[in-house]
């Protein structure tokens, strides 16, 4: 345990020297309240408080910018060690590479953790004062920042396991590209184009539900519009949420970061400094 705390400060100390900590929390901080204000036209009309429309629309955007923010935070931790010729020094001291892993991942969170938490929760403090917020909606607020770390913390350990992949940085950086090109963006327009495709069928009926949680970033979406129905009416995608038991989408969200990081300590057994 002193080892992989000896890493988690020196990671701390590279994030705070980057302003890596200080510019993610500036991003979320931004686009929260641009999201909460902008989205917050349909208050009256759907009859619900402006923070519960508000923690709706936050959630649309961490799904986009959590794994963003995670895959930049994680893309080089172990290419770019090694492109500057640090990676053979950090491989000298007494630690594993599963706690020199696990010191990097316990610095990553803990920064996604300060963005996620002071950027949704500053934006959802603005919404309730200016909106009003119930205790339902309050909750949904802490659910969202919670949910968001799970997810940071799923595309951090992915991000692990393609800086140990690659063969340099650069390389990390467009497979970490693509990976959120697919996970985010193309994922769900394969399932869209399956869907039409097969009308009533038994994927719409049966498989649909299921091949969708097993994406993380489905998941988080599910999850948190599963556990509010006021979430989920101002979010349209009841009725997805609703086919599927309320402990699956939770269950995917938490196993992710676990396999990634088993992926990732794999991936990393066989880098040569």
């Amino acid at each position: 345990m002193m080892r992989i705390l000896a890493i988690f400060r020196s990671e701390m100390l590279i994030l705070r020297r980057n302003r890596w900590i200080f510019m993610a929390t500036l991003i979320m901080l931004a686009f929260a309240l641009a999201l909460s204000f902008a989205g917050s036209a349909p208050t009256g009309t759907l009859g619900v408080d402006m923070l519960t429309v508000s923690v709706a629309s936050m959630t649309t955007l961490s799904v986009y910018l959590a794994p963003l923010l995670a895959l930049m935070m994680g893309f080089d931790a172990i290419s770019g060690d090694r492109d500057r010729g640090s990676l053979a020094l950090l491989l000298t001291y007494p630690a594993g590479r599963g706690e020199i892993l696990a010191g990097k991942f316990l610095a990553h969170v803990v920064a996604l953790s300060i963005a996620m938490g002071i950027g949704f929760g500053a934006a959802g403090a603005i919404a309730a004062w200016f909106g009003g917020a119930g205790a339902e909606s309050l909750v949904a607020l802490f659910r969202l920042v919670l949910t968001s770390i799970l997810l940071g913390a799923a595309f951090l350990v992915l991000g692990y396991a393609i800086s140990a992949f690659a063969g340099s940085t650069t390389a990390a950086a467009g497979l970490s590209a693509g990976l959120w090109l697919v996970f985010v963006v193309l994922f769900d327009l394969a399932l869209l184009g399956a869907v039409v495709m097969d009308g009533d069928g038994t994927f719409t009926q049966s498989l649909f539900p299921w091949v969708m949680v097993a994406n993380p970033a489905d998941a988080f979406r599910l999850w948190n519009i599963a556990a509010s129905e006021s979430v989920a009416l101002t979010s349209g995608m009841a009725g997805a949420a609703a086919n599927l038991p309320a402990w699956a989408a939770p269950l995917s969200l938490l196993a992710w970061p676990l396999v990634g990081f088993a992926l990732a300590r794999a991936a990393f057994r066989k880098v040569e400094p």
